[in-house]
């Protein structure tokens, strides 16, 4: 395994214990991440920064969800390329619906840090899960 695929690692036990300092020093400065298409925190993609990811995603994941989770079953190495397949995991706040969706993570490095980021997921169970919230 690569040291990329080992930040990639990383970075979801990171996730997982909510060690923002750890994440915040994974990524470049001027990630760009995205989120997958009609996903429901598609609306401010893409996120350029570092504190574009953190309050305008991850605050909000954090705020909404209980348990929220992103775990990876499998980690391909592709060198600059690190791609993780795994599911997402929780419970939206608001409606008490949970959620068990697979994901599919495309992290590409520049200088060892993660500098781009591309989601896809199961947009319509998580769509089901926020319905009520707006109030549909």
């Amino acid at each position: 395994m690569g040291q990329n695929s080992k930040t990639v690692e990383a970075f979801y036990a990171a996730l997982g214990r909510g060690d923002i300092p750890f994440i915040i020093g994974s990524l470049d400065p001027q990630i760009v991440w995205k989120e997958g298409e009609n996903f429901v925190y598609a609306d401010k993609s893409p996120y350029i920064g570092v504190d574009a990811v953190l309050s305008g995603l991850f605050a909000r994941l954090a705020g909404e969800w209980d348990g929220f989770a992103a775990v990876p079953q499998e980690i391909v190495d592709g060198g600059e390329t690190v791609v993780a397949l795994g599911r997402y995991g929780g419970v939206f706040k608001a409606t008490g619906v949970k959620i068990d969706a697979q994901f599919v993570h495309v992290f590409k490095f520049k200088a060892g840090k993660i500098a781009h980021f591309q989601q896809y997921t199961d947009t319509a169970q998580f769509k089901d899960a926020v319905r009520l919230r707006a109030g549909a």
